[in-house]
């Protein structure tokens, strides 16, 4: 039997199949009622977090990044396994609302917030993560109006960047966050508008697999905190430091060494306890802790020979999975790993592209790949789809259902 190169076997193979929370992918597939669907492995999510807490520092804490994934139930699961939430919309604070979590763990960033969306935050007790000085003047005058003292952070555009990331959040011109430069005119301001300042969040990119670039991220933003803390109003009580943990999905991707990052940011915290005695630490996380907890099936409804290349037709696609089609911020397409998911292994392999029904030509889930033995009826799993799958995609293309999600 010869397995799939480049898979990173994180789900159990029994009888060739792949198991996803202790289910078969068949047995799934039938108690869903069928394909395309997501489903998320809230074991393997427990188990991350549960590495997470062992590598970092025990008075670290860990929020939650929403918009990795807000499938409701998946959010309510991390209510019980994380600090705190970090969302970036009016849907996403209702979703985090339903959950456990207390409303003070809940921090809300993004530029180009709604009068609604600020109003909204200040009413539910949240944490406003401030993006420039108008936001800043303009929940301002609503917690005025309403006789609310709102939580507020400054995000902070560093001036620095998160070196080899898959997003680069700061270091330059970005419409995230306040200029670093600009900051202690902002708090001079903040000191008489009826906000409570807790202190700062930095993040200067994501999706990094480069444990020294994560590490030197680290000292970086403390340092630029430090720096910043001296024209704050008050002390500081909550320091943000990102996150930018990244997952491998490509062939050569090298696993982060997460114990190094957790020992070099032990090492930087007795300083950091001494110059900020009175703050909560944050590390925050969104692909890093579902990420590879997710898979995204679809079903073969065509196998055909084009000019000698094999293609398999599915019912999934780009529209439900942009990301796994190359067109969400690859400059270069690659494919994620896959596989035939009720026929993982086959003696003889041979190579296929895998695409949607999609009037498309990039509608493309994996280019050339050896998953050929694949027959009609088969299951097409691409992994590491826990995290910027169903809601980065562009569902409404073309008029077909929407798939279905799972916890199991």
């Amino acid at each position: 039997m010869n397995l799939p190169v480049h898979v990173p076997h994180l789900f159990p193979v029994c009888e060739n199949q792949l198991r996803i929370g202790g289910q078969s992918l068949t047995e799934l597939s039938k108690r869903i009622g069928g394909t395309p669907f997501y489903a998320y492995d809230s074991g393997m999510i427990g188990r991350r977090v549960a590495e997470l807490r062992q590598a970092m520092p025990a008075d670290i804490h860990l929020h939650y990044a929403i918009k990795a994934n807000p499938m409701p139930a998946l959010v309510g699961l991390m209510a019980g396994l994380v600090d705190g939430f970090d969302l970036a919309s009016a849907g996403e604070l209702r979703v985090a609302l339903e959950t456990a979590m207390p409303p003070a763990r809940i921090s809300f960033t993004g530029p180009g917030k709604g009068d609604d969306e600020l109003r909204a935050a200040a009413n539910a007790g949240i944490v406003v993560n401030l993006e420039s000085e108008q936001e800043m003047q303009r929940l301002a005058r609503i917690a005025a109006a309403s006789g609310l003292r709102t939580k507020v952070l400054l995000r902070i555009n560093p001036d620095f960047e998160l070196k080899s990331s898959g997003m680069k959040m700061g270091g330059g011109p970005k419409p995230f966050g306040v200029d670093a430069e600009r900051v202690p005119a902002m708090l001079t301001r903040l000191r008489e508008l009826p906000l409570e300042f807790l202190g700062f969040h930095i993040f200067s990119g994501s999706q990094s697999l480069k444990a020294e670039a994560i590490k030197e991220a680290q000292r970086s933003t403390l340092d630029l905190a430090r720096r910043l803390a001296r024209h704050a109003p008050t002390p500081i009580r909550l320091l943000n430091l990102g996150g930018g943990f990244g997952i491998p999905y490509f062939p050569g991707d090298q696993r982060l060494d997460l114990s190094a990052i957790g020992e070099h940011l032990a090492s930087l915290m007795p300083a950091a306890r001494r110059d900020f005695p009175e703050a909560e630490f944050v590390i925050e996380l969104g692909r890093y802790l579902v990420g590879e907890a997710g898979v995204y099936v679809s079903r073969v409804l065509d196998r055909k020979v084009s000019r000698g290349q094999v293609f398999l037709i599915t019912d999934g696609g780009l529209h439900q999975h942009l990301a796994a089609s190359g067109n969400f911020g690859q400059v270069l397409r690659k494919n994620y790993p896959l596989l035939v998911g009720n026929r993982v292994a086959c003696d003889a392999v041979c190579n296929a592209t895998v695409v949607g029904r999609l009037c498309t030509p990039l509608d493309v889930l994996g280019d050339n790949m050896p998953v050929g033995h694949a027959q009609i009826g088969d299951l097409i799993v691409v992994l590491q789809s826990g995290a910027y799958g169903l809601t980065a995609s562009p569902t409404a293309f073309l008029g077909h259902p929407a798939p279905a999600e799972v916890l199991v």
